[in-house]
């Protein structure tokens, strides 16, 4: 997604993705891993939530994460055998949110045991961007701090400000110079943030260069460290551009700077307005001091993230003037000339739960039997629904038992599930997700691998039963390997989608030829857009007729004890009060009693 306005000026734009929250949990083929890593990260330059890079071997090319500036989560790099992290352009970490509550830089475990393959340098390195020499003021500037000359600019040397959380490098057995960074200039508040990263123990590191002082990324001259912050003048409020006082950043700058204004910021400690960096996104309403009134902002804008925006990402909700992934406790969603917002609840609210990783169940990896209770009566799913063998089957580890497959009749009531619907382990008796039959939304405001709905390796599952899935606002279709499965082939998904972007990985189910030999195929009153499974309740749209969501051939115009009028394609139930015609004459010609003569009752000569 494009966010106009970017940190150098109206005319540029910003690529947005968003993040993962799987931790070390990741698919099981490594290549899809990869391939979709890379979908997920390639052009991207601000990942909207956490960056997990984890499995990935040795012979990957990575050179697709240089495009990374800024990540609002934490980085997470584990359990990978590739020597070099190329995140040169990464300039701040926010830590919106923390790895195990503590890091917002995580790099461990990444060697292969019985081999020499493994991270040895870290990308982070003193980043570099280029600006064109405007004026001799810029060239004042060249005395006073690191630069290079590349043609007819001057490229000013920077470094990455982690702005909340820690730091964890440990068990990298082949890692070098990580130990003479000095993370304290990288960390906004290292008294409050733990940072540990001990000393090397690998004996064929390279020294740093002389040029460097000791504190390097790598052994050449242009790996050295970039201090913006420990060797500021002390009347400095955070970031300098040289060792002065009137080298001082703007405060709002984050990862420091080339000039003293808020629109010289690397990038910015709060938000983004098309440029500049500031406090607070431009308010709705503004105090205009001569009519002692609150006055409509024509410059107003939304906060996503870390960024002022017109209007917010069709996926999130406008909640006053934030974009939101849902809604407070108090307030329910609704469209409003196609834009979703948050309003208050006129009286009880529609019942929203917390989704797996989320607020109360922050901890939980998946729906087990110690938290499905949670979901009882739940018509949205603020997060994500997750099932895995250890919730399904039981986790004597943990001391879970096994779910009983009754239990998850409790989503029947789910109308929506904000996040994605991750299934990779289901009930052995089960051969459908029929107790999703009400769901009408995913809508992908987070996403597992870049994925909204994955159904993996079920042997158990012949059909989806999805029925009422109107929509799936963004992220990926992934459904791969289970080796019953029908119908799949004949859904339209791309009718489903909402954004340009989105894909269907289908591989690996059962042959669509295997399914027409068995009759496992879509029901005849079905029309041609597909169907979720057996039977005309599992069609995506009707051939002739529907009756609730049921497909059928005709209405009962003329007969049957329950008469009906045909709206559109829509069979429609006469009112109770209209009286039912015995001849070839309709019941009613519409839905309310007066639609249709005689009446079954008069009072007054008012109709009833």
């Amino acid at each position: 997604m494009l966010i106009y306005g970017g940190p150098y000026g109206d005319n540029d734009s910003i690529v947005v993705c968003a993040g993962t929250g799987n931790k070390l949990s990741t698919l099981s083929d490594l290549e899809q891993q990869y391939r979709t890593l890379r979908k997920y990260y390639e052009n991207c330059e601000v990942v909207m939530g956490n960056l997990e890079i984890t499995s990935i071997d040795r012979s990957r090319d990575l050179t697709f994460l240089r495009s990374i500036r800024e990540v609002t989560g934490y980085v997470l790099v584990a359990l990978n055998q590739f020597d070099y992290l190329p995140l040169e352009n990464l300039r701040i970490i926010r830590g919106t949110e923390l790895y195990e509550d503590r890091y917002s830089l995580a790099i461990f475990l990444n060697y292969r045991r019985d081999g020499n393959f493994g991270l040895r340098q870290l990308g982070l390195r003193n980043l570099t961007a280029c600006y064109e020499l405007m004026d001799a003021s810029v060239l004042n500037l060249m005395h006073r701090m690191d630069y290079c000359i590349s043609s007819n600019s001057v490229i000013f040397l920077y470094s990455a400000e982690i702005l909340s959380g820690g730091v964890y490098v440990d068990q990298n057995k082949f890692l070098c110079h990580a130990d003479t960074i000095h993370w304290q200039d990288i960390v906004k508040n290292p008294r409050l943030h733990p940072v540990v990263v001990p000393t090397n123990s690998s004996v064929t590191c390279q020294k740093c260069h002389r040029s460097c002082n000791g504190r390097c990324w790598g052994p050449k001259e242009d790996q050295c460290q970039s201090l913006t912050k420990t060797v500021c003048a002390e009347q400095c409020d955070g970031r300098c551009f040289g060792p002065y006082v009137s080298d001082c950043c703007h405060r709002e700058c984050a990862g420091g700077c080339y000039g003293p204004k808020d629109t010289d910021c690397f990038a910015c400690t709060n938000f983004n307005d098309s440029g500049a960096c500031v406090t607070q996104c431009p308010q709705p309403f503004v105090y205009n001091p001569t009519t002692f009134q609150l006055e409509h902002n024509p410059a107003a804008k939304y906060t996503y993230g870390a960024f002022c925006v017109k209007k917010c990402p069709h996926n999130f909700v406008v909640d006053h003037s934030s974009c939101v992934r849902a809604c407070p406790s108090n307030k329910m969603e609704v469209e409003e000339n196609r834009v979703k917002m948050c309003i208050p609840c006129t009286d009880i609210c529609p019942k929203a739960c917390d989704g797996i990783g989320t607020a109360s169940l922050q901890a939980a990896q998946t729906v087990d039997s110690n938290n499905i209770d949670k979901f009882v009566n739940c018509t949205k799913i603020n997060g994500n629904l997750v099932f895995l063998i250890t919730g399904i089957k039981g986790d004597v580890y943990h001391n879970i038992e096994a779910l009983d497959p009754e239990k998850l009749n409790v989503f029947r009531t789910v109308r929506e599930i904000t996040g994605y619907l991750n299934i990779q382990s289901w009930p052995d008796n089960m051969t459908d997700l029929n107790v999703f039959s009400n769901l009408a939304t995913i809508g992908g405001r987070a996403l597992y691998s870049g994925i909204s709905l994955l159904v993996l390796k079920q042997q158990g599952i012949s059909s989806l039963q999805l029925q009422s899935l109107r929509e799936i606002s963004a992220g990926n279709v992934h459904i791969a390997e289970n080796s019953q499965l029908c119908y799949y082939n004949t859904v339209n998904w791309t009718k489903l989608f909402r954004a340009v972007n989105q894909k269907v990985l289908i591989r690996n189910n059962r042959s669509p030829s295997e399914c027409s030999r068995e009759r496992l195929v879509c029901d005849p009153l079905c029309s041609d857009a597909g169907c979720w499974g057996p039977g005309p309740d599992q069609c995506l749209s009707c051939r002739y007729f529907s009756r609730g969501r049921t497909c059928v051939d005709s209405c009962n115009l003329y007969e049957g004890d329950i008469r009906e009028y045909a709206n559109g394609s829509v069979c429609v139930e006469c009112d109770a009060q209209c009286e039912r015609a015995d001849d070839d004459s309709l019941t009613c010609h519409g839905p309310v009693y007066w639609a249709k003569t005689p009446r079954l009752h008069w009072l007054d000569g008012q109709v009833l």
